[in-house]
């Protein structure tokens, strides 16, 4: 079922799917595996040239190295714009800690305070992914398989998908979409209920 809120269409798997990323058992792998790197907005590769400077020292040398060879971010097969990959497999802003868990780059810096950047909206956004037809966002849940820890956690917490993305909900259509999404919830549930 497809459900349209401001000019945008969300599947209903938004508010039917349970997601809460179970970092502790993935270690943040859906940034090692994927066939192309994550999509980000033109803006998004300014924004990243701009603060290339505070983000490297906490990339990889080979991520480094990728980024100086072929730039913030690259066009996939596709004709995507996608961040770089290292090798055709992690994406190059990623990085280990000494527990072997994969962190991004850009989101420590983040946190770091010596940017103003997060990361970009797809990686934010994930496991939601946006597209755009003819000046309509629509909003899809992508169900792969190496989150299934994080289904199972979301399904114990009882954590909805768009609960999951509340901060970057927000972030990317404001307060105001997400009290709607709440609205929508309840309605869902309410006509269960009923039936």
């Amino acid at each position: 079922m497809i459900i349209d809120i401001d000019d945008k269409l969300l599947s209903s798997d938004l508010f039917t799917e349970c997601f809460c990323c179970d970092y502790e058992s993935c270690g943040g792998i859906c940034c090692v595996y994927g066939d192309s790197g994550a999509p980000l907005e033109e803006k998004e590769t300014e924004i990243i040239k701009q603060n290339i400077a505070e983000i490297l020292p906490y990339m990889k040398p080979e991520g480094r190295q990728t980024v100086e060879k072929n730039g913030v971010g690259v066009l996939d097969a596709d004709g995507d714009l996608v961040t770089p990959l290292i090798n055709g497999e992690e994406c190059a802003y990623s990085f280990y800690d000494e527990n072997a868990n994969c962190f991004c780059s850009i989101e420590r810096a983040y946190i770091d305070k010596k940017i103003n950047f997060r990361k970009p909206v797809s990686c934010h956004l994930y496991p939601v992914r946006v597209k755009n037809a003819n000046g309509t966002a629509m909003l899809n849940y992508d169900r792969w398989s190496i989150c299934q820890c994080a289904r199972d956690k979301g399904e114990n917490e009882k954590i909805y998908v768009y609960q999951f993305l509340k901060d970057a909900i927000i972030r990317c259509f404001g307060n105001e979409f997400y009290a709607k999404l709440e609205n929508i919830d309840k309605l869902i549930k309410t006509t269960k209920n009923i039936e």
